[in-house]
């Protein structure tokens, strides 16, 4: 077994699965966060119900979190060693399609940077500033005037948005290759599998780029 994760076509196994784990988080988190157009006391009472479930939380975080270690690494390792074989297509481009192939060839630089954006949305959120509220008389972090205050920050809204765009490229081919990973991927189903993969990018990026729009521009 550990042979097999060392081998190349391993390795883009565990892409594919580590890369549908965070599919999995990235839509719920999506859907869990549209909750900020219900009001203040529904978007809070929510982050305090999944932060008040410590097996749940702590759960998820360490799936998560050894998922995206191991993407990284992983990534890391393909990447080198496509550059060293001068092999630069990962998934399969029938009639040369320039959108794949400017996807395919810049993921190691989508990954840098959704990699940083990751790490200062934990910062920012996770570890931000505290406010605190009271919602039917219980106490809990008032999350919804952090994201207000933030989102009101042209500078801070403008890279969550660039952000999120780098993102649908990402997800979009990340999504399509999964299959190749997994050995399920026809030439005769490509044109639905990718357009299921832009569809899938799209709705996760359009819900998660409506919230500072909103707020910096309605709210």
């Amino acid at each position: 077994m550990l042979d097999f994760f060392k081998s190349t076509v391993g390795r883009k196994y565990l892409m594919g699965l580590t890369g549908l784990v965070w599919m999995g988080f990235i839509f719920g988190h999506m859907a869990g966060n549209m909750l900020l157009f219900a009001g203040a006391d529904t978007f809070n009472a929510y982050g305090h119900a999944i932060v008040s479930n410590k097996i749940l939380l702590y759960t998820a975080e360490a799936t998560i979190l050894t998922a995206l270690i191991v993407h990284v690494i992983t990534a890391i390792s393909l990447t080198l060693k496509n550059r060293s074989s001068r092999n630069l297509r990962y998934a399969i481009e029938p009639n040369g399609e320039k959108g794949a192939r400017f996807a395919s060839r810049t993921m190691a630089l989508q990954g840098s940077v959704l990699l940083a954006f990751i790490i200062l949305h934990l910062i920012t959120f996770k570890y931000g500033t505290y406010y605190e509220t009271t919602v039917g008389g219980v106490p809990m972090r008032d999350l919804h005037r952090l994201v207000i205050e933030l989102f009101h920050r042209p500078e801070y809204a403008a890279w969550y948005c660039v952000a999120l765009v780098i993102m649908m490229f990402h997800l979009s081919h990340g999504a399509h290759s999964i299959f190749q990973s997994f050995g399920i991927l026809e030439r005769k189903m490509q044109h639905n599998l990718r357009v299921f993969a832009w569809a899938y990018a799209a709705v996760v990026v359009g819900g998660f780029i409506s919230q500072p729009l909103y707020v910096y521009f309605i709210h």
